[in-house]
């Protein structure tokens, strides 16, 4: 199964104006990971559009990066010291000068069709919603059966929707230095740009999506919802 490495910038408290990570750097060493497939750079931005179910109060990620490899055996390699995530990391909090707190996570993912799915290697940069349940449900196996039997189908028909994915926890070996993230769930929806992200909140089905959020299984904690500027980096290797 296909999973998914997070490491996440959030802003330190003690300075209001975090530098911006170097993303020329990132790519640069993303694209000589041993085994990575594919990254993405998430950058925060404002919301085009309030959201009903957007938590004010969450901790705003303001860069979060996405490394995607075919197995769990590469993704821990590249948390190993020496490895691509480490590098990452060395070269990115010396660069902010510690503005901003990172933390990792690496997750399984699941990805479902959409019916304006972008091309596959597509150089793009999108607008992506980044959705994060850090509590816990009272009984996962009966939150994740019904998340994803009811959810998707209705996720996929948000007007100019380009990606879906949703990813679970999993153990894993690391050998980075910064907290270990332990988000339940998260998830990815992926639009053209903030206009189509705000064109899609304001639609009809987000009404049906709260109605099925209403009926989930018993859930304690925050559900956070963030806007993203994401570059994309497409790795076809052999």
């Amino acid at each position: 199964m296909e999973v998914c490495l997070f490491l996440v910038g959030y802003r330190n408290g003690m300075h209001p104006e975090p530098r911006d990570v170097d993303i020329s750097l990132t790519q640069a060493v993303s694209r000589n990971v041993e085994g990575l497939r594919r990254f993405v750079i998430h950058r925060s931005v404002e919301s085009a559009n309030g959201d009903p179910q957007s938590n004010e109060h969450a901790l705003k990620p303001r860069w979060v990066l996405q490394w995607y490899f075919d197995d769990l055996g590469p993704a821990e390699a590249a948390l190993q010291r020496g490895g691509g995530a480490h590098t990452i990391m060395e070269q990115t909090i010396d660069a902010t000068q510690d503005r901003l707190a990172f933390a990792q996570q690496l997750m399984a993912v699941r990805k479902f069709a959409t019916p304006n799915a972008s091309g596959v290697g597509d150089p793009s940069e999108k607008c992506t919603y980044l959705v994060g349940y850090e509590g816990e449900a009272h009984n996962f196996n009966a939150w994740l059966t019904h998340y994803l039997k009811h959810h998707p189908p209705l996720m996929a028909q948000l007007p100019g929707i380009r990606e879906l994915e949703i990813y679970t926890r999993v153990d894993y070996r690391t050998g980075l230095d910064i907290p270990q993230a332990t988000a339940m769930q998260r998830n990815k929806v992926v639009f053209d740009d903030p206009t189509a992200l705000a064109a899609a909140l304001a639609s009809p089905v987000r009404a049906q999506m709260k109605q099925d959020f209403d009926a989930f299984p018993p859930y304690s904690g925050p559900a956070s919802h963030f806007p993203m500027h994401s570059i994309y980096g497409n790795l076809q290797r052999t």
